[in-house]
């Protein structure tokens, strides 16, 4: 053992966290009550030293990033979740939909580029039917044929389901075969039922949001998964939506990354409720997710919500992605991000080295992998 492990045995132990380090140290899984004494310790420092323990353990020091485009295709949706401000009503002069032309538009001048990834999500249009769904991924791969389709929360593939007219294996079929690659975690928010009531009632529960994602891994797609956090829920409410996330990924292993969504309040129906969530706290849900998911490979620190700055830092408490450039998201820029719109590859392999550690250049399945040099 070197000396810096002896100093940093110390910390974990003097804050008296050794009976969790030696569970981490045997690979052995952490309890619930783990989970909530990790959230709930004053030293965060030495938190961020156990969840950097387990990263360096997995990934060293590589950390992974993409060169991906959001286009979020829709914000017509006829649900009204509290915590939403990118919604919209028909008729309102911020709605808007996008064609499968105007997808196919948008992605054919970057036929050329090294976007590899096209993240499509929205909200749930009151009056598209099942083949606008297929339309759309057809028009993205028909724009740039090697781009890989990263589309539609569990919320939209529930709605795809019932509004198919056709059975579970032919949707995923017809999925498969229009280009759809995979899907990403939004939608779960936190998985209980009393955050589920007070917040997002019009939509798929926890229970349904679960199932749903079991019908996709057993279906072949690899997914994300996030919690939404920073708003009404609870410490007992976070844990409980992790241990969750790692029981059906302990059944069906194909969540690929699990990301922590930082809530941004503003022009939302909470927004007089809090305050947006701190580096402290953004850094801790880091750290305690990579500890509880032990099973999930990799662990997001999402810029888009937790500001290029915080993202930089989570690396050490726990991260090993930093997602990508992703150009164009909007839904958290209506709530209210002070993050910019995107991020070119040079910055973001800065934020990496500048930390000490080692940028990969990765597609969205962990498949392929580049060293990038600065």
């Amino acid at each position: 053992m070197t000396p810096s492990q002896d100093l940093e045995n110390l910390l974990i132990d003097r804050a008296g966290l050794g009976a969790i380090r030696a569970k981490v140290d045997q690979g052995l899984r952490l309890s619930f009550e783990d989970g909530v004494l990790l959230y709930e310790h004053p030293n965060l420092m030495a938190v961020g030293a156990l969840a950097n323990r387990l990263r360096t353990r997995m990934h060293g020091k590589k950390t992974y990033f993409n060169i991906n485009l959001h286009l979020d295709y829709t914000n017509i949706c006829i649900y009204s979740c509290k915590f939403c401000a990118f919604a919209a009503k028909p008729g309102e002069d911020r709605a808007y939909l996008m064609s499968p032309e105007d997808i196919y538009e948008r992605i054919l001048p970057l036929r050329d580029s090294e976007v590899s990834e096209v993240h499509m999500v929205a909200g749930i249009h009151p009056e598209m039917g099942y083949e606008y769904y297929l339309d759309i991924i057809r028009a993205a791969k028909r724009a740039k044929p090697d781009i890989h389709v990263k589309a539609f929360t569990m919320v939209e593939i529930d709605h795809l389901l019932k509004i198919s007219g056709k059975s579970e294996d032919q949707v995923f079929e017809d999925l498969r075969e229009a280009g759809l690659g995979s899907c990403p975690g939004g939608g779960a928010e936190v998985l209980t039922t009393r955050i589920h009531k007070a917040v997002f009632r019009d939509k798929i529960s926890p229970e349904e949001w679960l199932a749903c994602a079991r019908k996709v891994q057993e279906h072949g797609f690899k997914m994300n998964a996030t919690m939404l956090y920073g708003h009404v829920e609870r410490v007992k409410e976070r844990v409980e939506h992790l241990v969750r996330l790692r029981e059906l990924q302990d059944e069906c292993g194909g969540f690929m990354t699990f990301i922590p969504l930082a809530f941004w309040p503003y022009n939302t129906a909470l927004e007089n409720y809090g305050k947006v969530t701190t580096g402290w706290n953004d850094l801790r849900q880091v750290a305690v997710s990579r500890l509880m998911l032990d099973n999930f490979p990799n662990i997001k620190a999402y810029w888009v919500m937790m500001t290029p700055k915080v993202a930089q830092t989570a690396q050490a408490f726990g991260a090993n992605d930093l997602d990508g450039t992703v150009t164009e998201e909007r839904i958290t820029h209506d709530a209210g991000t002070s993050a910019p719109m995107e991020l070119p590859k040079t910055e973001l392999v800065h934020l990496i080295q500048a930390a000490g550690f080692e940028p990969v250049l990765r597609d969205t399945t962990y498949q392929n992998f580049e060293t990038v040099k600065s």
